[in-house]
């Protein structure tokens, strides 16, 4: 039995360290990684995805705590993804495993693992998506994916979330319908957390507004959650109303409106399924996880021919001389390439 095949049967036997071990490889793309997510794949597809995400000092940390520990209360058992900053000089992540999750200090049963962005716009690693699944195959109940909170750009969530949540702080009403063409779009539900500060009351008002006009994620296209689509022989049930995105107010630090939360999160988890979104949604996920795998091949393709040909300076040498040009170049790097393809 080959190494990435004990470390699957370890992980799918319930074995925290095999857990851990599996992330590992997958986040430093270690030799046989791909092997070990390949053999992930039969064993997903049970946990809820919940994707937190919003500004920075929404209380993003905070409420993921809280609802860890109310799922653990219920007796379910949980999966953290925290998504940090990378480090310019290393591509790790800047702040590591935060001391965030202090309810839960000591639980093995609420697993936290913090990733670095490795400098993505979107705020969420390409290895995100295969975490996921380790901890999905684990057994894990709910998985939740919080991410760095870097305004617009965090919208790749909704590549690896069923519910995305969008958390809004008080006094954020004048930036909402500045906001609103970015990361307020991809809300499944919103969160205005902090609910008992100044301007939490005017911050409803403006999100409450929004989704109204219809601003907010309020219709089951996939589109909406940013990928092409796929062609699918599946329609929603000519009975089932769109989802309008629900408000809820929370005051995160002592536990206030979580459990109207998760009651929501329950309430979009059934609408997903009985919608048939669902499986629209993990439809769009697989085809971009494909595009996604077929252009990082791809990549490294090109990478290597690029070395067998002298190294980009070369080339570099060659355009600052006039003696050619970046598209010739482009050009004549893809030739063999384009010849093995062709001669398929």
């Amino acid at each position: 039995m080959s190494e990435s095949a004990a470390l699957l049967d370890d992980l799918l036997a319930g074995k925290h360290r095999a857990l851990a071990r599996v992330i590992t490889k997958i986040e430093n793309r270690d030799p046989g990684y791909r092997e070990l997510v390949s053999g992930l794949y039969e064993h997903t597809g049970n946990a809820e995805v919940i994707g937190i995400t919003g500004s920075p000092g929404a209380g993003k940390s905070t409420l993921v705590d809280k609802l860890a520990e109310h799922y653990r209360e219920q007796g379910e058992t949980v999966g953290v993804v925290a998504i940090d900053p990378s480090s310019p000089y290393t591509g790790g992540a800047v702040l590591g495993d935060r001391i965030r999750m202090a309810s839960n200090v000591g639980d093995m049963d609420v697993f936290f693992r913090s990733m670095s962005a490795r400098g993505n716009l979107g705020g969420l690693s390409t290895a995100t998506a295969d975490a996921v699944k380790a901890m999905d195959a684990f057994g894990k109940d709910k998985v939740i994916i919080e991410t760095v909170g870097a305004g617009q750009n965090e919208i790749d969530i909704v590549g690896a979330a069923d519910t995305v949540t969008v958390l809004v702080p008080p006094g954020a009403g004048d930036n909402v319908q500045m906001l609103k063409a970015g990361i307020l779009e991809i809300a499944d539900i919103f969160v205005v957390n902090k609910a008992d500060m100044d301007g939490a009351d005017r911050t409803v008002q403006e999100l409450t507004e929004m989704v109204h006009l219809g601003q907010g994620s309020t219709t089951v296209d996939a589109g909406h959650h940013g990928f092409d689509e796929v062609e699918m022989d599946l329609e929603m049930p000519a009975d089932t109303d769109p989802w309008k995105p629900p408000i809820v107010e929370t005051v995160a630090t002592d536990g206030e409106g979580v459990v109207d939360l998760v009651e929501t999160f329950a309430e979009h988890r059934a609408f997903l399924e009985s919608s048939g979104e669902l499986t629209r949604r993990r439809r769009q996920r697989v085809a971009e996880e494909i595009r996604t795998l077929l252009r990082d091949d791809a990549a490294g393709l090109v990478a290597d021919e690029l070395e067998d040909s002298g190294g980009v300076g070369a080339f570099v040498d060659g355009v600052m001389s006039g003696d050619t040009d970046p598209y010739t170049i482009a050009d004549d790097v893809m030739a063999p390439i384009r010849d093995c393809v062709e001669d398929q």
